[in-house]
């Protein structure tokens, strides 16, 4: 009998198709990408959601999404009525994919009953995508970093 090896990849068969879609749907419904954030409020006119940085004051100091609203994950259960629409969706954003403050922002503003979604990659893909962001001095853009952006053209393709 000769024995069959798997490879760590398929030691777990993928999922069937339709479980997969239902999967990659929901997660498509709780986050977005800061591409996508980007090309929305680039587009002019109201995007139809409001984004929300969740850091400290001192985060927020060092830059933050251009229009974005300062509302820091402690302070979102004291101060979220008193900023936001519970009528328009709220993105949040925290520093980036090691931090889960985004995730307990988006919590807490949807135990209060926002439509909220997570700005995967936070601040920091919003930079290293060569994206303008805001400091008390004013605007600011870094060079795309090629490994997180398309070096010679203006979108992934995804």
């Amino acid at each position: 009998m000769t024995a069959i090896t798997v490879n760590p990849v398929l030691r777990v068969a993928p999922a069937a198709p339709a479980e997969a879609a239902a999967h990659f749907r929901a997660g498509l419904a709780f986050h977005t990408d800061v591409s996508d954030v980007a090309a929305a409020l680039a587009a002019g006119g109201d995007p139809g959601f409001v984004v929300v940085d969740s850091r400290s004051t001192e985060a927020w100091d060092q830059g933050h999404v251009p229009g974005a609203v300062h509302l820091p994950t402690a302070l979102v259960r004291e101060q979220a009525a008193h900023l936001l629409d519970r009528s328009v969706p709220v993105v949040t954003y925290c520093w980036g994919p090691g931090c889960n403050g985004a995730a307990r922002a988006a919590l807490a503003l949807a135990e209060l009953g926002y439509p909220v979604k997570e700005m995967l990659g936070g601040f920091e893909y919003w930079v290293r995508e060569g994206l303008e962001f805001e400091t008390w001095q004013g605007r600011e853009r870094r060079a795309p970093d090629p490994l997180t952006a398309p070096a010679d053209a203006g979108e992934c393709g995804c």
